[in-house]
């Protein structure tokens, strides 16, 4: 029902050109747009840990039906490091194809665990391939739209912002199966944050010119998986 709501009340919306427009471009060693590039380290670093902790099992409070959710949610933040190396070391529609890619990888599982861990396990599992392909095609429909010159980002808008209305929902409505769920609180702050940072790009980098809000967006960002890898470790089964 959400897809053909926005499908029907809402405007084809294309890629507007100034997103790729960063205010800070500086290059060093090389590399161009150093910030925006490396910034993206901690993805990599984050994602990894995750997979690790996880292949480990070190100690992680996860609902066994759950954790192919957890290998893919942190194998999408790893590739989200590769992504957004390659279209921030050349900005254009075609790079931004391999940003939004792994991003949707990764919140598709998030929502996917939430759901689990508060309303149905089984019907995550089930839901966790199907919700993940959604993603994917969101981005593939973005990119072939862009690429016969009538650009729609209903689609992507919709995956990557519903999950957010309805995460705190079920935050709020449905009992955890855990003792805590203030570390997914954490983590919505955290990429609240990222959103703002990447909207005053320009805003930051000009305070000072020594970082620009795009760099502090990569930064911010990263610290989700680590709250998370934080949270599954501290809490403890409660409801199931």
């Amino acid at each position: 029902m959400p897809i053909v709501a926005i499908f029907a009340l809402v405007d084809a919306y294309p890629q507007p050109a100034e997103y790729h427009l960063f205010a800070d471009t500086r290059k060093f060693f090389g590399i161009p747009n150093f910030w925006n590039v490396v910034s993206n380290a901690l993805f990599l670093v984050f994602g990894f840990a995750g997979l690790i902790l996880l292949r480990a099992n070190a100690r992680l409070a996860i609902l066994s039906r759950l954790k192919p959710a957890c290998y893919v949610l942190f194998f999408g933040i790893l590739l989200t490091a590769f992504g957004s190396t390659w279209f921030h070391l050349g900005p254009n529609n075609d790079t931004l194809f391999w940003d939004r890619l792994p991003m949707t990888i990764a919140f598709m599982p998030l929502f996917t665990l939430i759901y689990g861990e508060h309303v149905s396990a089984r019907w995550a599992r089930r839901l966790l391939w199907p919700l993940i392909l959604v993603g994917t095609a969101s981005v593939i429909y973005w990119d072939y739209t862009e690429s016969i010159g009538s650009g729609d980002l209903r689609l992507y808008g919709l995956v990557q912002f519903l999950p957010l209305l309805l995460i705190p929902f079920m935050l709020l409505t449905y009992p955890s199966a855990f003792s805590t769920t203030r570390f997914y609180w954490l983590a919505i702050a955290l990429y609240g944050f990222a959103k703002v940072f990447e909207q005053l790009d320009g805003q930051i980098y000009a305070l000072g010119g020594i970082i620009s809000g795009h760099s502090l967006k990569h930064v911010t960002a990263s610290l989700v998986p680590l709250v998370l890898i934080k949270g599954f470790r501290t809490r403890r089964l409660v409801n199931r």
